[in-house]
């Protein structure tokens, strides 16, 4: 049995100087920005001090091992077949989304995003000058789900490209085979894109089969790009490092017609503790897995004596739990009472679209005394 991951005591953790700790004064938790609370892999640790004591501190070269690590991990994780020749990295996944809008829509045509939904879909077609078309997640009894008529309409109506969110954030959502194989038919039939965040996907729950878009249909493979990352899973955001991947000659031709200069923003830490996290941290990634999973079932109990009214339906990936407030009558921000009254920080549910008014994000990639701390103080909350 693996034994699930501790994180580090608040007193460290609030020695960081990320944007998790350094935001707001000692007085407020932070469970907002998609920081975890856990050491870093022990092999990441190692290889990065080695760096630092040689001074390897420059630019990335043209060739790392780094395509091969990642196609050896998601063969292992996810039984998907890359090849390395058609992985190529950049600075972050939405800097990589950013590009490929570029590459593949026009400035005024249209752009799917599926609230709700990390806010970043929304603001990248500042650069792109493209406009988000909304088609909201369905609502079902146990979650959320893609709206394929929707997405179909859309698409009929001109849209060019879809972002897909798989995993979903912040609902946790793991799209089914069968969903994302109706997407690709979709995208085929109307000669479109979709284009797929899936840097959460090292993190699905026991139990969930997470499918990667690529390989979810052949026509997946044709219309799809995915872009992702191991900086949510092993919390290395700062060291800045993504990458695309692809299935097709037609999509591969596309990513390396993307200028250069994308690629040459590539962290050379990123590179160095990628490669670490692909292929010597699965010991230490089942192990966070394992406290996510207990960390996800904890809230339930937590809001349920603490929170009695908001609505948690626990995600099958992630470290995110998506909370419906609006049970309580806190408004439709209650994350605004929350951090004034409370002194928890969540995310705005209303950043992530319409369809998240009354809502509010918190970050559960923590030790359980944290969030016990978190969700209590929150509940101190009810009735007043």
């Amino acid at each position: 049995m693996t034994t699930p991951l501790d994180a580090l005591p608040l007193d460290q953790l609030r020695t960081r100087t990320s944007t998790k700790w350094a935001k707001y004064p000692e007085d407020v938790l932070p469970m907002f920005v998609a920081e975890t609370d856990f050491a870093p892999a022990p092999a990441i640790t190692r290889a990065l001090r080695a760096a630092v004591d040689r001074g390897d501190t420059g630019y990335v070269p043209p060739r790392t091992p780094y395509p091969e690590a990642f196609a050896s991990f998601a063969r292992r994780r996810f039984g998907w077949d890359v090849d390395p020749a058609r992985v190529r990295t950049t600075c972050d996944v939405m800097m990589g989304m950013a590009e490929l809008i570029r590459a593949v829509a026009q400035p005024g045509e249209g752009v799917i995003v599926t609230p709700p939904v990390y806010p970043p879909f929304f603001d990248v077609h500042d650069e792109s000058h493209t406009d988000a078309v909304r088609v909201p997640l369905a609502r079902t009894d146990g979650g959320w789900e893609l709206d394929l008529d929707g997405i179909d309409a859309a698409f009929a109506a001109g849209a060019r490209a879809i972002l897909l969110c798989n995993p979903h954030n912040p609902t946790g959502t793991v799209h089914s085979r069968e969903s994302l194989a109706a997407l690709a038919e979709i995208a085929r039939r109307h000669g479109v894109w979709v284009i797929s965040d899936e840097i959460h996907a090292p993190l699905t729950m026991p139990g969930v089969v997470f499918t990667p878009f690529l390989d979810a249909s052949p026509a997946a493979a044709d219309v799809g790009v995915v872009v992702t990352s191991a900086s949510k899973s092993f919390n290395l955001a700062g060291l800045k490092c993504a990458h695309f991947v692809t299935a097709s000659p037609e999509t591969t031709r596309v990513v390396r017609r993307i200028p250069m200069e994308v690629e040459w923003r590539t962290g050379l830490f990123g590179i160095i503790a990628g490669i670490e996290a692909y292929e010597r941290s699965d010991e230490w990634l089942d192990s966070l897995v394992a406290r996510l999973d207990l960390n996800r079932r904890l809230l339930v109990e937590l809001l349920e004596e603490h929170v009695p009214g908001a609505r948690y339906v626990p995600g099958d990936a992630g470290f995110l739990g998506w909370i419906d407030f609006s049970a309580l009558g806190w408004g439709d921000d209650p994350a605004r009472r929350i951090l004034k009254e409370a002194k928890v920080a969540l995310n705005p549910g209303r950043s992530f679209g319409e369809e998240g008014l009354g809502f509010a994000r918190i970050n559960y990639g923590t030790g359980p005394e944290i969030l016990e701390l978190a969700v209590s103080r929150i509940g101190a909350l009810v009735g007043r």
